[in-house]
């Protein structure tokens, strides 16, 4: 699949089919989109953003985390693509691929 070079941070949403639209980036941790580790935690955030990360690292050290197109990790995992429904403000977790999502409402600690 050929995928458009513009990325765009964030789009309308919910999105048309139920699909995450081929632009749409998200915050993807480099042990994702390396296919060290599966993606078992996906937040929409509050502001309409999208993050995926493996639910065990730190996304926030140096070099832990990148922007993609959300879709390049989807044709890695087509059992993502079941979360482009979430509303903002939602964070999604499995313990293992295939496994059953738990949802949970988000939002960003307030800094003190």
């Amino acid at each position: 699949m050929t995928h458009n070079s513009e990325m765009m941070r964030e789009m309308p949403w919910p999105f048309p089919d139920g699909r995450f639209p081929d632009e749409l980036g998200a915050v993807v941790m480099t042990s994702v989109l390396s296919g060290t580790r599966p993606a078992l935690q996906v937040l929409h955030d509050p502001e309409n953003g999208w993050s995926i990360a493996d639910g065990v690292d730190d996304p926030n050290t140096p070099g832990g985390a990148v922007a993609t197109h959300i879709r390049h990790i989807i044709d890695m995992d087509p059992t993502l693509e079941v979360l482009a429904s979430i509303p903002p403000g939602t964070l999604a977790d499995r313990f293992e691929v295939g496994g059953e999502w738990h949802f949970r409402a988000f939002a960003w600690e307030e800094e003190q």
